[in-house]
Protein backbone atom coordinates (compact mmCIF):
# COMPACT_ATOMS: atom_id res chain seq x y z
CA UNK A 1 0.00 0.00 0.00
CA UNK A 2 1.32 3.48 -0.86
CA UNK A 3 1.84 6.17 1.76
CA UNK A 4 -1.01 8.19 0.28
CA UNK A 5 -3.40 5.24 0.41
CA UNK A 6 -2.43 4.47 4.00
CA UNK A 7 -3.01 8.00 5.31
CA UNK A 8 -5.70 9.40 3.03
CA UNK A 9 -8.33 11.20 5.08
CA UNK A 10 -6.70 10.58 8.45
CA UNK A 11 -6.63 13.34 11.03
CA UNK A 12 -3.22 13.46 12.76
CA UNK A 13 -2.30 15.53 15.79
CA UNK A 14 1.47 15.96 16.18
CA UNK A 15 2.84 17.20 19.51
CA UNK A 16 6.40 17.47 20.75
CA UNK A 17 9.38 19.49 21.87
CA UNK A 18 11.92 21.75 20.17
CA UNK A 19 12.21 19.52 17.10
CA UNK A 20 8.80 20.90 16.13
CA UNK A 21 9.28 24.40 17.52
CA UNK A 22 10.82 26.25 14.55
CA UNK A 23 9.48 26.69 11.06
CA UNK A 24 12.42 24.92 9.38
CA UNK A 25 12.23 21.90 11.68
CA UNK A 26 9.81 18.92 11.63
CA UNK A 27 6.83 21.27 11.76
CA UNK A 28 7.60 21.84 8.09
CA UNK A 29 9.26 18.67 6.83
CA UNK A 30 7.15 16.08 8.65
CA UNK A 31 3.96 18.11 8.51
CA UNK A 32 4.30 18.68 4.74
CA UNK A 33 5.06 15.01 4.18
CA UNK A 34 1.94 13.89 6.02
CA UNK A 35 -0.16 16.45 4.13
CA UNK A 36 1.12 15.16 0.81
CA UNK A 37 -0.10 11.71 1.74
CA UNK A 38 -3.64 13.05 2.18
CA UNK A 39 -3.75 13.41 5.96
CA UNK A 40 -5.17 16.35 7.89
CA UNK A 41 -2.44 17.58 10.19
CA UNK A 42 -2.20 19.85 13.23
CA UNK A 43 1.33 20.17 14.65
CA UNK A 44 2.36 21.86 17.89
CA UNK A 45 5.91 22.08 19.20
CA UNK A 46 7.01 23.68 22.46
CA UNK A 47 10.70 24.01 23.20
CA UNK A 48 12.03 22.41 26.37
CA UNK A 49 8.89 20.57 27.43
CA UNK A 50 8.61 17.08 28.92
CA UNK A 51 5.86 14.47 28.47
CA UNK A 52 3.98 15.50 31.61
CA UNK A 53 3.78 19.07 30.30
CA UNK A 54 1.44 17.79 27.58
CA UNK A 55 -1.08 16.69 30.22
CA UNK A 56 -1.48 20.28 31.45
CA UNK A 57 -1.05 23.80 30.07
CA UNK A 58 2.52 25.00 30.46
CA UNK A 59 4.69 27.69 28.91
CA UNK A 60 7.87 26.33 27.39
CA UNK A 61 11.34 27.58 28.15
CA UNK A 62 12.44 28.66 24.67
CA UNK A 63 9.47 29.34 22.41
CA UNK A 64 7.34 27.19 20.18
CA UNK A 65 5.42 26.89 16.94
CA UNK A 66 2.03 25.71 15.72
CA UNK A 67 0.79 24.76 12.28
CA UNK A 68 -2.67 23.86 11.05
CA UNK A 69 -3.16 22.22 7.68
CA UNK A 70 -1.64 24.08 4.72
CA UNK A 71 -1.13 27.27 6.67
CA UNK A 72 2.47 28.28 7.37
CA UNK A 73 3.91 27.62 10.83
CA UNK A 74 3.36 30.33 13.41
CA UNK A 75 6.30 30.74 15.76
CA UNK A 76 6.03 32.21 19.25
CA UNK A 77 8.63 33.27 21.78
CA UNK A 78 6.27 32.03 24.51
CA UNK A 79 5.12 28.64 23.24
CA UNK A 80 2.63 26.85 25.47
CA UNK A 81 1.28 23.33 25.68
CA UNK A 82 -2.38 22.44 25.81
CA UNK A 83 -3.43 19.30 27.68
CA UNK A 84 -3.59 16.45 25.17
CA UNK A 85 -6.98 15.33 26.49
CA UNK A 86 -8.37 18.77 25.66
CA UNK A 87 -6.81 18.73 22.19
CA UNK A 88 -8.28 15.30 21.50
CA UNK A 89 -11.75 16.38 22.65
CA UNK A 90 -11.59 19.40 20.37
CA UNK A 91 -10.18 17.75 17.28
CA UNK A 92 -11.01 14.04 17.50
CA UNK A 93 -7.81 12.97 15.70
CA UNK A 94 -7.44 9.47 14.35
CA UNK A 95 -3.81 9.40 15.48
CA UNK A 96 -1.71 11.30 18.01
CA UNK A 97 1.95 11.41 17.03
CA UNK A 98 4.31 12.27 19.91
CA UNK A 99 7.84 13.47 19.11
CA UNK A 100 9.75 13.43 22.41
CA UNK A 101 13.02 11.97 23.61
CA UNK A 102 15.96 14.35 23.74
CA UNK A 103 14.48 16.52 26.51
CA UNK A 104 14.40 13.50 28.85
CA UNK A 105 17.83 12.11 28.03
CA UNK A 106 19.81 14.16 30.59
CA UNK A 107 22.85 13.94 28.33
CA UNK A 108 25.12 15.83 30.70
CA UNK A 109 24.21 13.75 33.73
CA UNK A 110 26.29 10.64 34.48
CA UNK A 111 23.23 8.43 34.98
CA UNK A 112 19.99 8.14 33.04
CA UNK A 113 17.08 9.02 35.40
CA UNK A 114 15.07 5.93 34.50
CA UNK A 115 12.35 6.09 37.18
CA UNK A 116 11.69 9.76 36.53
CA UNK A 117 11.48 9.22 32.78
CA UNK A 118 9.13 6.27 33.31
CA UNK A 119 6.81 8.55 35.30
CA UNK A 120 7.02 11.27 32.66
CA UNK A 121 6.22 8.89 29.81
CA UNK A 122 3.42 7.16 31.69
CA UNK A 123 1.68 10.44 32.45
CA UNK A 124 1.32 11.22 28.75
CA UNK A 125 0.57 7.74 27.44
CA UNK A 126 -2.02 7.33 30.20
CA UNK A 127 -3.74 10.58 29.25
CA UNK A 128 -3.90 9.55 25.60
CA UNK A 129 -5.00 6.00 26.40
CA UNK A 130 -7.88 7.31 28.52
CA UNK A 131 -9.38 8.85 25.37
CA UNK A 132 -9.10 5.62 23.36
CA UNK A 133 -7.15 7.39 20.62
CA UNK A 134 -4.50 5.57 18.59
CA UNK A 135 -1.00 6.93 19.18
CA UNK A 136 2.59 6.54 18.09
CA UNK A 137 5.74 7.81 19.80
CA UNK A 138 8.74 9.00 17.78
CA UNK A 139 12.01 8.46 19.62
CA UNK A 140 15.17 10.57 19.32
CA UNK A 141 17.49 10.47 16.33
CA UNK A 142 21.26 10.02 16.49
CA UNK A 143 22.30 13.62 16.04
CA UNK A 144 26.02 14.15 16.65
CA UNK A 145 28.04 13.72 19.79
CA UNK A 146 29.04 16.76 21.81
CA UNK A 147 27.66 20.20 21.08
CA UNK A 148 25.65 22.46 23.34
CA UNK A 149 23.61 19.66 24.91
CA UNK A 150 26.38 17.11 25.38
CA UNK A 151 24.62 14.45 23.34
CA UNK A 152 26.24 11.01 23.23
CA UNK A 153 25.43 8.02 21.06
CA UNK A 154 25.44 5.71 24.06
CA UNK A 155 22.83 7.76 25.91
CA UNK A 156 20.54 8.33 22.93
CA UNK A 157 20.63 4.58 22.26
CA UNK A 158 19.74 3.91 25.90
CA UNK A 159 16.84 6.37 25.76
CA UNK A 160 15.54 4.81 22.55
CA UNK A 161 15.66 1.29 23.98
CA UNK A 162 13.87 2.46 27.11
CA UNK A 163 11.11 4.22 25.19
CA UNK A 164 10.64 1.23 22.90
CA UNK A 165 9.45 -0.85 25.85
CA UNK A 166 7.63 1.84 27.83
CA UNK A 167 5.34 3.83 25.54
CA UNK A 168 2.47 1.37 25.26
CA UNK A 169 -0.29 1.62 24.19
CA UNK A 170 1.45 3.90 21.72
CA UNK A 171 3.48 2.24 18.97
CA UNK A 172 7.16 3.11 19.11
CA UNK A 173 8.87 4.58 16.04
CA UNK A 174 12.63 4.11 16.28
CA UNK A 175 14.40 7.05 14.65
CA UNK A 176 17.79 5.39 15.13
CA UNK A 177 16.90 2.95 12.36
CA UNK A 178 16.52 5.80 9.88
CA UNK A 179 20.17 6.84 9.63
CA UNK A 180 23.72 6.02 10.64
CA UNK A 181 25.38 7.69 13.62
CA UNK A 182 26.20 11.27 12.73
CA UNK A 183 24.84 10.91 9.20
CA UNK A 184 22.48 13.88 9.45
CA UNK A 185 24.36 17.14 10.09
CA UNK A 186 23.30 19.20 13.08
CA UNK A 187 23.68 22.81 14.17
CA UNK A 188 24.39 22.00 17.83
CA UNK A 189 24.65 18.22 18.14
CA UNK A 190 20.92 17.80 18.73
CA UNK A 191 18.98 19.97 16.27
CA UNK A 192 19.45 19.22 12.60
CA UNK A 193 20.14 21.32 9.56
CA UNK A 194 17.32 21.63 7.04
CA UNK A 195 18.61 18.58 5.14
CA UNK A 196 18.58 16.52 8.33
CA UNK A 197 15.05 17.53 9.19
CA UNK A 198 13.88 16.71 5.67
CA UNK A 199 15.39 13.23 5.97
CA UNK A 200 13.96 12.67 9.45
CA UNK A 201 10.53 13.93 8.44
CA UNK A 202 10.52 11.58 5.46
CA UNK A 203 11.57 8.66 7.65
CA UNK A 204 8.87 9.34 10.23
CA UNK A 205 6.16 9.65 7.57
CA UNK A 206 7.17 6.32 6.04
CA UNK A 207 7.08 4.70 9.48
CA UNK A 208 3.62 6.13 10.17
CA UNK A 209 2.34 4.70 6.88
CA UNK A 210 3.42 1.23 8.03
CA UNK A 211 1.44 1.43 11.28
CA UNK A 212 -1.89 -0.39 11.65
CA UNK A 213 -3.72 2.87 11.03
CA UNK A 214 -7.41 3.30 11.80
CA UNK A 215 -9.96 4.30 9.22
CA UNK A 216 -10.57 8.03 9.07
CA UNK A 217 -13.31 8.95 11.55
CA UNK A 218 -13.44 12.72 11.27
CA UNK A 219 -13.93 13.57 7.57
CA UNK A 220 -15.20 17.07 8.29
CA UNK A 221 -11.94 18.04 9.95
CA UNK A 222 -9.95 17.46 6.79
CA UNK A 223 -11.53 20.26 4.85
CA UNK A 224 -11.40 22.65 7.77
CA UNK A 225 -7.75 22.05 8.51
CA UNK A 226 -6.67 22.57 4.93
CA UNK A 227 -8.25 26.00 4.65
Amino acid sequence: MSLAAAMAGLSILVIGDSHLAQSNYLISSLHDNLLRQGATVHSIGVCGVLPYDWTVSKVGTCGGAERIGNRPPVESSTGKTTAVAQLIRQERPDLVLVVLGDTMAAYKQPDFPMNWVWQQVGSLTGAIAATGTRCAWVGPAWGQEGGKYGKTYARVELVSRFLATNVEPCTYIDSLEMSRRGQWPTIDGQHFSSNGYRAWGDGIAKAVAKLPLPAATNPNAAGAARQ
